[in-house]
């Protein structure tokens, strides 16, 4: 079926005069433009993107779709990679506008609009020396990230970002505005922290920021191994971990060395182990806090040194720019057994593209001691978030890098928890999403059955009311 035979153009039209904001159709030359999702494999045809301008045009929006029984999809930044915020024949409401932050040095606090990346959340805090903990990419969207959960650089210092959500403004199924906070609408807040874009339209968050570091500069930086050595630094890695002070992190992964600055020429191309460290904590204690990761191995390089926390958020933003073609497949690891180990090793020596790579994010220190039913997020067992991330610029490489990731991910899941990172998977299926929820999904269903009973937000992850 087409757009206009979805929507046919007069009903549109009757939405285009209600809006502030503009609203994009197939016959408009932005169309093409504004359908575009960071996943370039992605390549679908609402049937109209609103460009919200404002709370009352999301209302508008989420009115009209209810009424006419349209498919709604939500765009924060459009960075999902199952691209969740477009769908074929749906009303997209889109926050690419949106994108105002105000932080209160006093109080801590930074609200943040759903349009925002992590990128101008870090910028507003950044002159404060002040961070909120995201994730690891600063083009990332604000409100992907957060309603999935949130793991990141911060995380064993100061928790998963859910952790640190203080209020959200929501727009509900009915067209009702609330504010989500742990007076009002506590199951509601409950839900939002990890359930995802399942219970409404969030136009806005409140969080909170910390002094890290000095002033905001925090130590960190690669320090990248042979592919030879992986299996020696994977166990020293899964050992020390456990062992460290909240406010020093490292995600452990498999990845070919860009051929670039400020890589050194002669390891351009090689297949490596790395580890990206952050330490955030006082700077006078960093020599002792640092020694076990400087001390140990042959490292082929070691960037760690200091810089403001944005510079590492931001590290990757150049290599992995909006369009590429992206495959991923996810899991939570409670442990890292020497069966893992052997296929991380296995498969990254056998990287389909430059690009591809798989990657452990801890979710242990501040957030291990949350309890599992806190918030919808789950997994609070120590372990790891894994992610298993076929990439490449060439549509023609698709296949290849999807079959790497496929068949890794098959190798590696008797190995994990069970469930995967909803903001790192794609369109699986419900048992998948079941599985991600634990002994939490019971619940989701019920706040999903209170606010979305006829599952208008259904684009996504789903909680199924039913």
């Amino acid at each position: 079926m087409s757009p206009n035979e979805a929507t046919p153009d007069a009903v549109i039209s009757e939405l285009r005069q209600t809006l502030r904001g503009p609203l994009i159709g197939p016959d408009d030359t932005d169309y093409d433009e504004v359908r575009k999702v960071y996943n370039g494999a992605i390549d679908r045809h609402p049937a109209a993107v609103a460009c919200v301008a404002d709370v009352a045009d999301v209302i508008t929006a989420v009115n009209f779709a209810r009424r006419h029984q349209i498919p709604l999809a939500v765009r924060g930044a459009g960075h999902h990679g199952a691209g969740f915020s477009v769908w074929d024949d749906s009303l997209v409401i889109d926050f690419r506008t949106q994108r105002s932050t105000n932080v209160d040095p006093t109080a801590r606090t930074v609200r943040v609009d759903a349009g925002c990346t992590w990128g101008d959340v870090d910028h507003a805090n950044g002159a404060f020396g002040l961070a909120t903990p995201s994730g690891f990419v600063s083009t990332t969207g604000v409100a992907g990230l957060t309603l999935g959960g949130g793991t990141g650089y911060l995380t064993r210092h100061l928790g998963l970002t859910v952790d640190n959500l203080l209020s959200a403004d929501v727009v509900l199924a009915d067209g009702s505005f609330v504010t989500a906070n742990a007076e009002s609408h506590p199951d509601l807040f409950w839900a939002l922290r990890g359930g995802g874009g399942n219970f409404g339209v969030v136009t806005s968050f409140t969080f909170r920021s910390h002094p890290v570091g000095e002033a905001g500069e925090v130590i960190g930086g690669p320090i990248l191994y042979d592919i030879a050595d992986a299996e020696e630094v994977f166990k020293w890695y899964r050992e020390l971990i456990p062992t460290l002070p909240d406010d020093l992190n490292g995600w452990i992964g498999v990845l070919e060395v860009p051929g670039g600055p400020p890589f050194p020429e002669e390891l351009w191309g090689r297949k490596v182990c790395g580890i990206v460290w952050c330490y955030s904590g006082s700077h006078d204690k960093a020599d002792q806090v640092l020694a076990p990761i400087r001390d140990f191995g042959s490292p082929l390089l070691s960037g760690v040194a200091p810089m403001p926390f944005p510079v590492l958020q931001s590290a990757f933003d150049g290599l992995l720019p909006k369009g590429l073609q992206w495959y991923w497949k996810a899991d939570i690891f409670e442990e890292i057994t020497d069966t893992a180990i052997g296929y991380h090793r296995q498969y990254g020596e056998s990287l389909p593209s430059s690009l591809s790579t798989m990657h452990l994010y801890p979710i242990s220190g501040a957030a291990e001691r949350v309890a599992t039913d806190a918030t919808a997020f789950a997994y609070r067992n120590g372990g790891w978030n894994g992610v298993i991330a076929g990439i490449d610029p060439d549509p023609a490489n698709l296949g290849k890098i999807t079959e790497w990731a496929k068949n890794y991910w098959e190798d590696l899941h008797p190995t994990s928890a069970g469930g995967g990172y909803v903001n790192m998977m794609m369109d699986e299926g419900h048992e998948r999403v079941q599985a991600a929820y634990r002994g939490n999904y019971d619940r989701l269903v019920e706040v999903k059955r209170k606010y979305d009973p006829n599952n208008l937000f259904r684009i996504n992850q789903n909680i199924v009311p039913a």
